[in-house]
């Protein structure tokens, strides 16, 4: 892997275990990927449904069913990364395009291009799912393509995403019983 994708890696998995929320990994995985914040997405596994954890304005807008066709249950079922660089031909669930994200209101940005790739606790059981994307009014203004490597590297960040989400829940709940 090329020394500066290591090192941007790196900067993730050296996130501090108090600051480790899902906003902060996400802000993280958006500098790594040089998109918008609200081009990342952070879902866990809860029981059949993927729960969005980011952007926060998802929280509340509903859940996708394991079962689903959706790109972000096959990556939970099936454990395997994903890229889509002409993501508006694939058949997914674009409710959630429709919910206003941070201070961009509803507009003509959809998604264009996307990666998907599992988030791995440290028993290497899938967690959840992260996901980066590129949005835009259409495709040739959406910036570069994602690469193999891109891809590559979101799943590394998987992998430590879902080691800083155990170790914090863990930290968390070790925490809380202590007050």
């Amino acid at each position: 892997m090329h020394a500066q994708h290591v090192q941007e890696l790196k900067q993730l998995s050296d996130l501090d275990l108090r600051d480790c929320t899902p906003e902060a990994i996400c802000a993280r995985i958006s500098t790594i990927f040089h998109v918008k914040e609200t081009e990342v997405a952070l879902l866990e596994l809860r029981g059949h449904w993927l729960n969005f954890l980011f952007p926060v304005e998802l929280i509340t807008a509903g859940a996708i069913p394991l079962s689903s066709s959706a790109v972000a249950a096959r990556t939970a079922q099936t454990g395997k990364a994903e890229l889509f660089n002409s993501f508006t031909e694939v058949t997914h669930f674009s409710v959630f395009e429709l919910v206003k994200l941070g201070n961009n209101g509803l507009d003509a940005q959809v998604i264009q291009k996307l990666m998907s790739a599992p988030v791995l606790s440290t028993e290497e059981k899938i967690w959840g799912v992260i996901q980066v994307s590129r949005k835009a009014p259409n495709q040739s203004i959406a910036g570069p393509d994602f690469t193999p490597a891109d891809l590559q590297k979101l799943e590394l960040a998987g992998a430590i995403v879902g080691r800083l989400m155990t170790r914090t829940r863990h930290f968390s709940r070790s925490w809380a019983g202590r007050d």
